[in-house]
């Protein structure tokens, strides 16, 4: 249990997704303010950031339905390192009302300025080595991406069927014709590439780890199923058949359709699943641990009907994790870097599953405080190899939840914190960082008190959700000490 040396001792982590920083048009980027936070991290003695899935959103903004599994979202680009390589101008941004234009001109700008220098430019043939070295993916992320632009931002199955079932030709012909928007999308993956190994150095520097997010599931209008329907349950049309969810939960009473394609899993082993070790291969190479979202997928999966409204509907079905797990060891080592998002309905064989790995688990503490003395969620009900968190991107922030409570039930979760005279949330953090888990996790909106209209996600609703950002402004003294008092006092100091 020390998923390559993290887990050897106690630690502690802030959730916070790189769009909720402060800076940037529209959303937090991998620019100046990333750097700023690192540094506010290593000074309070926190040790790993853990992060959202970075990858290229949807119109949802949702981090957990991209176009794509190795591609950075371009909108985390941070402006201020185009700025310091020359290839944009500052006062030449213009104002607008709308940041994603104002980030998408930029990048065009950049490209533009970028094709201008010789061959013989530091950059450009940094950018050779990259396109060589990532082609094995970017080559059908660069050309799916450009088709999307000119047909709309319709989904691929939308598309032109001769594009849309990749006939040679057609890919061939569309190659020829998008060259420039295919050129232009490999360089901003090259910069965002480039930002984000810099920041990873930067923070290696500093002693702090970078925590990522891997969800199980890819979306149906992706890179990934558009180039390899055969490892997707989808029909001729290429819609998918059955999609993803989950049955009712604590989120909600109808479960959750995602609405994900299932793997065909049949296909993926015959592969010897190399296009989950290709998946695994650029997750570990940007981050230090990665967070499995819905591990249970990996032992059961839950089945919906496509044409099903509702998650209501589904069926458990069973999945090889087992023999996934043991090819992703046997490729990567004994000590995989993972931890196992092991919320929801959890069978026996799940937990056996994350233990034969021995993936440590997750512990939200706003869970904690329901069912009795036997609620796996309590703190003395913990075990060393977990993650503790006061709560997750999906919940509310903790205080907005404890303000929810009954009279009486907050009078409870105060008696069982042994009422340390210290208000919401803070009670609440203190009892993630006292917590034998050897990783605690505590959402910046805790570490800020902030509570209604701060969350991040509401679980099966679409709207104003992945927009949180937070202000240093916000950051008071007595926050940053608290933190910095808290981690040192329960032995999880960098």
């Amino acid at each position: 249990m020390d998923a390559h040396g993290i887990f050897d001792r106690r630690r502690a982590g802030i959730l916070l997704h790189i769009s909720s920083l402060p800076g940037g048009p529209g959303n937090g980027d991998l620019g100046a303010e990333s750097f700023r936070f690192v540094d506010f991290l290593a000074a309070a003695g926190v040790s790993v950031w853990q992060t959202l899935p970075i990858n290229p959103t949807h119109e949802d903004g949702s981090p957990y339905q991209c176009t794509s599994v190795h591609a950075g979202n371009p909108l985390l680009i941070g402006l201020d390192w185009l700025i310091a390589r020359g290839l944009l101008e500052a006062d030449a941004i213009p104002p607008a009302d709308d940041a994603k234009a104002i980030r998408q001109w930029a990048l065009e700008r950049a490209f533009d300025s970028f094709r201008r220098r010789g061959t013989s430019d530091a950059l450009c043939s940094a950018f050779g080595d990259f396109v060589s070295a990532n082609d094995w993916w970017l080559a059908d992320y660069a050309l799916y991406a450009a088709l999307k632009e000119v047909n709309g931002g319709l989904p691929w199955q939308a598309w032109p069927k001769p594009l849309r079932d990749r006939k040679p030709d057609a890919l061939a012909s569309a190659s020829t014709l998008y060259a420039d928007i295919i050129a232009r999308v490999r360089f901003e993956q090259f910069v965002f590439f480039e930002q984000w190994q810099g920041l990873h150095d930067y923070a290696k520097k500093l002693g702090v780890l970078l925590f990522g997010d891997m969800p199980i599931f890819v979306a149906s209008d992706s890179a990934e199923v558009w180039a390899g329907r055969e490892y997707f349950e989808l029909g001729e049309d290429g819609e998918p058949r059955v999609v993803a969810g989950v049955p009712p939960d604590y989120f909600s009473a109808t479960g959750q359709r995602w609405g994900n394609p299932h793997y065909n899993w049949e296909s993926m082993e015959r592969s010897g699943f190399s296009w989950w070790l290709n998946r695994l291969r650029t997750q570990l190479n940007l981050y230090d641990l990665i967070r499995i979202d819905h591990f249970r997928g990996f032992e059961a999966y839950w089945e919906i009907p496509a044409h099903s409204e509702t998650a209501m509907n589904g069926r458990w079905v069973k999945a090889p994790g087992e023999a996934l797990l043991s090819r992703c060891t046997e490729t990567f080592g004994e000590s995989l870097p993972l931890v196992a998002e092991d919320l929801g309905i959890i069978t026996a064989e799940v937990e056996a599953l994350r233990r034969r790995f021995r993936i440590p688990g997750m512990r939200i503490l706003q869970f904690a405080f329901e069912g009795g003395p036997c609620n796996p969620y309590l703190p003395h009900n913990h075990a060393i190899d977990s993650v503790v968190y006061t709560g997750t991107h999906d919940n509310d922030t903790t205080l907005s939840w404890f303000e929810g409570l009954s009279a009486e039930r907050q009078g409870y979760v105060y008696d069982y914190l042994g009422r340390s005279g210290l208000p919401m949330p803070a009670a609440l953090v203190q009892a993630a960082m006292a917590s034998v888990a050897r990783l605690a996790i505590v959402p910046m909106q805790d570490v800020l008190e902030l509570g209604r209209g701060h969350r991040m996600n509401t679980p099966g609703t679409v709207g104003e959700n992945w927009n949180w950002r937070f202000d240093w402004a916000q950051l008071r003294d007595e926050h940053a000490e608290r933190l910095a008092h808290q981690v040192r006092m329960y032995g999880r100091t960098a």
